[in-house]
């Protein structure tokens, strides 16, 4: 069987796909490269994006041994004896380190003392940003690059090097269904290479019977994909609310995240417009809890759905938010005698048919600001009617 992911490994910056940021004859990580100025550097972004091959390539140019870990089973003992074979050497070695992320305190302290002296090149790879679990020490002496998905073009231009023959609903199945990993394609190109039959559509969903997702346990894509379904509810589009609840899913995104950020959406951007909204996202919580997938995928679109067509309304959150800034910026006033608990003076509004008219601040105060939005119209025109104008 044929190995096109080594075959097709990239050998130079012109050969890599998809990163052109990084890898143009312009690009700044490819310039520090070329003239032997590139510092210790981390490399983030999807898997199958090229991180370790980015990583070979530097080794190649700068023409550097080069030695592979992995955090998780990295032994500093391993790293102590590259360190002394080199101590005295002329040259010096790249350490490239897989899942960066990952190193532990201890870890990171051995690899300061050769970054300082750059007696060695450090390059790590991780799926998530790195920069957070690094120490301040090696954050200040390293550059952060970030590795971008490899796109559906790239991903043809990188199929047509292998001379393969694929239908063309194959080939658009392959590209499109590797979500945007090289290595994923090829490795569904090489097992179907290996049958020895034509590669048609139907071979290749045989094969991989649904689409590769980008997932969202990387706390990048985690992030996004939650951040992308919550924007598009705000901008009521509900296909598009759809379509990320749908990736959240595929990806092995707990129900119950996904319930509980539809209750906060629920009160931070329908609030009053449509007070019912709160109620239904509480009882979709409840449910997923008890339910569990597949079917709680329903009730999360059946919530999502409803979200997006409700009216919308920020009046809860921007209240609250000036109401607490307030606070801490010293707005303390003195509760009026008549609603203190030991009270005297204080008017029941119900002795007076459901409202009367009496101070509840020592001075004026304005934080809430109705919103002519669904329901929560109608409960503006009752406090205008009641209050009148407040100022």
């Amino acid at each position: 069987m044929a190995d096109f992911t080594y075959l097709l490994r990239p050998k130079t910056f012109d050969e890599v796909v998809g990163q052109n940021h990084l890898c143009s004859p312009d690009a700044p990580l490819r310039s520090l490269c070329e003239s032997n100025n590139l510092p210790h550097s981390f490399f983030y972004g999807p898997p199958g994006s090229g991180k370790t091959t980015l990583a070979r390539i530097i080794a190649s140019v700068l023409e550097m041994p080069f030695y592979e870990f992995n955090a998780t089973s990295l032994k500093i003992e391993n790293l102590r004896k590259i360190f002394d074979q080199y101590e005295n050497s002329l040259t010096k070695p790249l350490i490239f380190i897989d899942e960066v992320h990952r190193l532990a305190k201890n870890q990171q302290e051995v690899l300061l003392p050769v970054m300082e002296k750059n007696s060695v090149l450090v390059i790590g790879a991780s799926t998530e940003n790195p920069y957070f679990s690094l120490t301040a020490a090696m954050r200040s002496r390293s550059l952060l690059f970030e590795l971008q998905t490899i796109g559906y073009d790239a991903l043809e231009d990188l199929l047509a090097r292998t001379s393969v023959v694929v239908e063309d609903d194959a080939r658009e199945y392959l590209i499109a269904s590797s979500g945007g990993d090289a290595r994923a394609m090829l490795k569904l190109l090489e097992a179907a290479s290996a049958l020895n039959k034509p590669i048609t559509l139907t071979l290749l969903k045989s094969l991989r019977p649904a689409a590769q997702s980008l997932g969202s346990s990387e706390a990048g894509v985690h992030y996004d994909l939650a951040s992308a379904m919550i924007k598009s509810i705000r901008g009521s589009d509900a296909d598009a609310a759809i379509y990320y609840l749908a990736r959240l899913i595929e990806g092995g995104e707990p129900p119950e995240f996904i319930a509980r950020r539809l209750v906060i959406l629920s009160s931070e951007d329908v609030g009053n417009a449509n007070p019912q909204a709160l109620t239904l996202c509480t009882s979709a919580m409840t449910s997923v809890k008890m339910i569990g997938y597949p079917e709680s995928r329903i009730i999360l679109a059946q919530a999502v759905i409803y979200l997006c067509a409700s009216p919308k309304s920020n009046t809860a959150y921007n209240a609250i938010n000036a109401a607490q800034q307030a606070v801490k910026n010293g707005v303390i006033l003195e509760i009026p005698e008549p609603i203190r608990q030991q009270h005297k003076g204080y008017l029941y509004p119900h002795d007076f048919g459901g409202w009367v008219k009496q101070n509840y601040l020592s001075k004026p105060l304005k934080f809430v600001e109705f919103k002519n939005s669904g329901y929560e119209g109608k409960m503006g025109e009752w406090m205008e009617k009641v209050w009148g104008s407040r100022g």
